[in-house]
């Protein structure tokens, strides 16, 4: 059995993507429980001082300026998680909302934000048994933290709401009482500050930024595999891919893609028969392919780097800091904003379109005999047979639903609670969308290796051995197209595989 041992430092989209897998689990840190103890026992001297400190003895958000009474703190942080528990909308996923909480464990872990450890104790506890509060997934604005949704959160962490628990290979719906008593323990009971620092972060759009940068990477490596297919199945050049090319640019994505696409064509006796091909060049969408999907590659890595950043970061409010001279400070700021992530987010939606933008252009034209050589939509029996004509149709269809989905979400902002919130990023949901982005995605590159599949059996010439790789996954999965039938589970089969696997 794996651990991983969050310190709030060191956690990676990899480890956070092993949530969910019984073999691994998920603990705090002996140094993390020592800075989270010190920072505490800051907490509870201002508790038990004369000093006002928002966050620990106030009200929250325009009513900060009210001073609560030592004896009412518990009851404080219990009505601050209630109240904001108002998230609408069908739940998240049950590893999504497991992947929240983790990573606001890790969070809270860098020991700035004042929670006893055994409040995270109790969270990996969950996540390691794999017993996911029921989260609404509408609610947050992406600034002073996922609010809501993590107050859903919360309120399982004190008893109340509800669980979906992992068991017998299915999810089922769990009272609390019946999940704190299969992990023995009991429902936790909030102090000071506790409630604040659970619920004000930036873990929900981490979550989710997290798994689509994780869905990203493997589509990206699809996409790549799908064009050199592509190259192959209309014996195209082999030139736009010569490193020569890319070394005259400085733009590190197309050198990736370059290679990747190159890599997979070595071999090729389709591209030896067709030295003397008549064809100039090729379309852009075959040309251009490392330009474009270099620049996505890039995009990719950057959201990667901003969620990595801001799974270990302290990102709520206010934070306990260390003073040079000894002791701390309770510094109120705006780590919670979640624009990195947001700005990101809008940058990968927008990415992933334009991925499948030039992919259902390359479909387009192995689907047209003046640039294959082929038969009309790669039938053998045209008129009587359309052949894969309306796999294009359901490509363009997706490619319209990405482009709505990839609207700028950042664009909107909503000022809220008096106006003393005056800016948000609406990074929840820029980072949750990208999830249905992703899966319509795949359904776009899984057509082109279908299409692109179907047209390399009606080539005499072998491609390269790569693409001779990716051609027998794609036939263990859609088998050779002999007349027309239903290819619908065949493209979401591919697609899921490509989502799991990757190439």
């Amino acid at each position: 059995m794996g651990e991983v041992v969050l310190d709030g430092e060191s956690m990676t989209i990899e480890e956070i993507m092993l949530i969910g897998n019984s073999d691994v689990k998920f603990s705090l840190s002996q140094k993390s429980r020592t800075k989270m103890n010190d920072s505490r026992s800051h907490v509870e001297s201002i508790v038990e001082g004369e000093q006002t400190v928002y966050g620990i003895n106030t009200g929250f958000g325009s009513l900060s300026n009210v001073r609560i009474a030592p004896d009412e703190l518990e009851l404080l942080q219990r009505n601050l998680v209630l109240s904001h528990a108002c998230g609408i909308g069908e739940p998240m996923a049950p590893l999504a909302t497991l992947r929240m909480m983790a990573i606001r464990a890790n969070s809270l872990a860098k020991g700035a934000s004042g929670i006893r450890p055994e409040v995270v104790d109790t969270m990996l506890d969950l996540v390691n048994s794999m017993n996911a509060p029921v989260v609404p997934k509408i609610g947050s604005l992406g600034a002073s933290g996922d609010l809501a949704p993590l107050a859903h959160m919360a309120m399982a962490l004190i008893g109340e709401g509800q669980f979906q628990s992992f068991m017998k290979g299915s999810w089922s719906m769990r009272t609390p009482s019946a999940v704190f008593k299969s992990i023995n323990r009991d429902p936790v009971v909030l102090k000071a500050k506790e409630g604040l620092s659970l619920i004000n972060g930036t873990s929900q759009m981490c979550a989710y930024l997290a798994e689509a940068t994780n869905l990203s990477d493997k589509l990206s490596r699809s996409a790549d595999a799908a064009c050199a297919m592509s190259v192959e199945a209309i014996a195209g050049s082999h030139k736009p891919f010569d490193e020569r090319i890319h070394a005259l640019r400085r733009q590190d994505g197309q050198k990736v893609v370059a290679s990747r696409i190159l890599s997979f064509l070595e071999g090729s006796e389709i591209n030896t028969s067709h030295l003397a091909c008549e064809r100039v060049q090729d379309a852009y969408s075959f040309r251009c392919s490392p330009q474009v999907h270099g620049s996505v590659y890039d995009v990719i890595k950057n959201a990667t780097r901003v969620v990595i950043d801001d799974v270990n970061s302290a990102t709520d409010n206010p934070l306990i800091v260390n003073r040079k001279e000894g002791g701390y400070d309770v510094l109120s700021g705006g780590n919670f904003h979640g624009e990195p992530l947001a700005l990101a987010a809008d940058s990968l939606a927008a990415a992933i379109h334009e991925l499948c933008s030039i992919s259902e252009r390359r479909i387009n034209q192995m689907l047209m005999p003046k640039w294959s050589g082929l038969t009309p939509f790669l039938a053998k029996n045209g008129g009587l047979e359309s052949g894969l004509m309306i796999i294009q149709y359901v490509s363009a269809a997706a490619i319209a639903r990405i482009r709505l989905l990839a609207g700028p979400a950042t664009l909107t902002n909503i000022p809220v609670s008096g106006e003393k919130e005056d800016h948000v990023s609406m990074g929840s949901t820029a980072c949750e969308r990208l999830i249905e982005v992703c899966n319509l995605a795949s359904s776009v590159i899984a057509s082109e290796m279908i299409v692109a599949a179907a047209a390399l059996d009606l080539r005499d010439e072998a491609p390269g051995k790569g693409v001779r790789d990716l051609h027998k996954i794609v036939r263990s999965i859609s088998p050779p197209i002999d007349g027309d039938r239903s290819m619908a589970h065949e493209t979401k089969a591919l697609s899921d595989y490509l989502m799991e696997y990757g190439v």
